[in-house]
């Protein structure tokens, strides 16, 4: 199966693609534009998916990465850059990814540090890219783009559940 970059995109205007993709002023104008992405993906995250039940999250985040895909793919190709830093529609979609199972999550441990964790972990993964994540950046056009990131953020999440649990067993 070869992904496709979807089409749509090609038709809307320059500034559009590119005001969507960097997250308006966020990722042409902030430094580490990718951790700021984050900080954003986190806000996103508390304002739409706090309340969110898991398969809320997964297929609002599953429309969310589409349209990163399509967006940041543009983005690339008319920026002439593959996987610009200033591109960071990708780690605010991502985001919420993290915290699926939330309520297990927030169970036992304050929100604050829950979010914390998971931005750091994200971070994390997200610029180190592990356990194969690297090898996602070699998909064609914004499936590269997005792809790393969506599986940093399930990294993210795996990583917070074990923790989760091995404070249950060992505490």
């Amino acid at each position: 199966m070869r992904l496709q970059q979807p089409i749509w995109p090609r038709f809307l205007p320059t500034a559009t693609v590119l005001t969507l993709a960097r997250l308006g002023p966020i990722g042409r104008k902030l430094p580490a534009p990718g951790t700021w992405g984050s900080v954003a993906g986190l806000l996103y995250f508390t304002v739409f998916f706090f309340e969110a039940s898991i398969a809320a999250n997964v297929i609002c985040s599953a429309v969310g990465a589409y349209l990163a895909v399509a967006l940041c793919g543009e983005a690339e190709f008319r920026l002439g850059r593959k996987d610009p830093g200033e591109v960071v529609l990708d780690e605010f979609v991502s985001i919420p990814l993290c915290f699926l199972g939330w309520p297990l999550l927030a169970r036992h441990f304050p929100a604050w540090a829950v979010l914390l964790a998971g931005f750091a972990l994200f971070r994390l993964y997200d610029i180190t890219k592990p356990f194969g994540i690297k090898k996602l950046q070699d998909l064609p056009g914004g499936w590269g783009v997005v792809m790393d990131d969506l599986a940093a953020a399930l990294v993210a999440c795996g990583t917070l559940h074990l923790g989760r649990i091995a404070w249950m067993l060992w505490r």
